[in-house]
Parts: C-alpha cells; sequence; structure tokens
C-alpha cells in the first residue's frame, strides 16, 4: 500500500464511525481523529513519508512491531499504546481498517459510559 493510499484509507474508516471528528490541532498536514474528544489516530508525514499513529493494545502493539517491518512503536506518542504505521508491501486495506477500528474500540471503552457513542461490552448498537 502506497502513502496516499494509507491516509484515504484512514480517513474513510475513521470517519465512518460513530461520533468521530477530524481535527489539525497540531497544524495543517497532520489529521487527527477523535472520538468524543479522545484522539484514536493520526495522519501525518514523517521525513517525507505518509505514516498514521494509531492507539493500540500494548500486546497486540507489540506483536505487530515485531512481526511488520512497516509497524514501529508509536512516533512522538506513548511507545507502549500507540503504534505507527508507514507504507509497505505487507500493508493491506483490511489491515488497516481493522487497526482503525480497534483504535476506536479502545478508546471507547476507555471513555465513562455516560460518554459512549454506545457501550462495546454490552453488545449495544452504536448511536
Amino acid at each position: 500500500m502506497d502513502g496516499t493510499t494509507l491516509h484515504a484509507v484512514v480517513a474513510r474508516t475513521a470517519m465512518a464511525l460513530p461520533a468521530v471528528t477530524e481535527t489539525q490541532p497540531f497544524g495543517e498536514g497532520a489529521d487527527v481523529y477523535k472520538v468524543v474528544d479522545k484522539m484514536f489516530a493520526m495522519t501525518s508525514e514523517l521525513r517525507g513519508v505518509a505514516i498514521v499513529n494509531l492507539k493500540c493494545a500494548p500486546p497486540h502493539g507489540a506483536a505487530l512491531v515485531r512481526d511488520f517491518a512497516e509497524v514501529t512503536p508509536g512516533w512522538h506518542m506513548n511507545k507502549r499504546h500507540w503504534i505507527t504505521v508507514s507504507p509497505g508491501e505487507a500493508i493491506d486495506e483490511q489491515m488497516v481498517e481493522d487497526l482503525v477500528a480497534n483504535a476506536w474500540d479502545l478508546v471507547v471503552a476507555g471513555l465513562p459510559r455516560a460518554r459512549r457513542p454506545f457501550d462495546p461490552g454490552r453488545g449495544g448498537e452504536p448511536a
């Protein structure tokens, strides 16, 4: 997957999820995706290469970093809870969609119940 496609898949997938907003708090060129004002994904460039930072459970992130050269600990983020995905042959659309959805799920699960767009632990439907 190339960088343009990586950013496009992240944007499309993130914006299709409930209660998501897109902001640019770090300036133009860095799109931040939030659910109920909590960041779960960010697209940007690092040394001219498109990247995406995603919230990730530590064991899952460690396995991805181990298994994929295109996945590294989160750039400018908490390296335990965030990963950075770069373009490459091993990265495909389904993987990116799944990583974005998982990042969203992690953030929603950490919100107080009253602020969640729905309760993922109870099998609720998106609001």
